[in-house]
């Protein structure tokens, strides 16, 4: 079995993988200073309420945007699963996709990654959005090149910095406000829920429509990340939504490893 870990800036999801079944997947908040046997503790418990064992991972796949936390899951790998990690991105798992870009090193792994399994997956030109910590906009075409993108504040972190500016503002949840589709707040948390909501449905909408004219081709918006469901009920510019789009980048570089 394939034991794939996405490190993102604010979590890290491990994946349990057979072929291309997803056995089983768990997240834990992203912390550099996290050693192998803190993630060892948790983890290995978690294995074992499923039923499974770390003598049954048979390979390692790491995808990661925080340098710093390399380092100790790699410490697990070897001390706890008894392999060495493949990183995604290095030999022997490289990218083997074209990126056309003016910096091509500059490109995030998780971009690549959800790169790769959409084209595997949908072919055609491309528009993959992923809700993380950052809110990116990836743009693949029919070939398979990458070809750039949009970074875009995360709606949870446009949330905190509003809450943490303003003194006077609540904290309130992600989620449609509840007004009835009005967009005129009638009091302070539904104005909230209104600008941040709405305002970020909107944003999208304009960026994806602004990229359909640029490319000038027929194109398939792939949505993925947490929040990705929750837009997907509100707006009709996703053709797909792929919850796990990264993970499946992941197993699909561990296939073309050879023995």
């Amino acid at each position: 079995m394939l034991l794939a870990i996405d490190v993102g800036n604010t979590n890290v999801v491990f994946a349990l993988i057979d072929g291309r079944a997803i056995l089983g997947r768990w997240r834990i908040a992203t912390d550099p200073r996290r050693t192998a046997d803190e993630y060892a503790v948790w983890l290995l418990q978690l294995l074992q309420f499923q039923g499974y064992s770390p003598a049954q991972v048979t390979r390692v796949i790491v995808s990661t945007v925080v340098p710093r936390a390399l380092h100790n899951i790699q410490v697990l790998s070897n001390k706890y699963f008894h392999h060495d990690a493949w990183i995604a991105g290095n030999a022997p798992v490289e990218w083997d996709m074209r990126i056309d870009i003016e910096q091509p090193r500059s490109l995030g792994a998780d971009r690549a990654v959800n790169a790769i399994a959409a084209h595997a997956r949908f072919g055609g030109d491309l528009v993959v959005v992923d809700f993380g910590t950052a809110t990116t906009f990836d743009v693949i075409d029919a070939d398979g090149t990458y070809k750039g993108g949009i970074i875009a504040p995360g709606i949870n972190l446009s949330l905190e910095a509003l809450v943490n500016a303003a003194a006077r503002l609540p904290r309130i949840a992600i989620e449609p406000p509840r007004n009835n589709g009005s967009v005129i707040g009638r009091n302070t948390e539904d104005a909230m829920h209104i600008g941040v909501f709405w305002g970020y449905v909107a944003m999208m909408e304009g960026l994806i429509a602004r990229m359909r004219t640029e490319i000038g081709r027929p194109v398939t918006v792939v949505a993925t990340g947490g929040l990705a469901v929750l837009f997907h009920d509100h707006t009709t510019i996703f053709d797909h939504v792929e919850t796990d789009l990264t993970i499946e980048g992941l197993a699909l570089l561990a296939e073309r490893v050879k023995d």
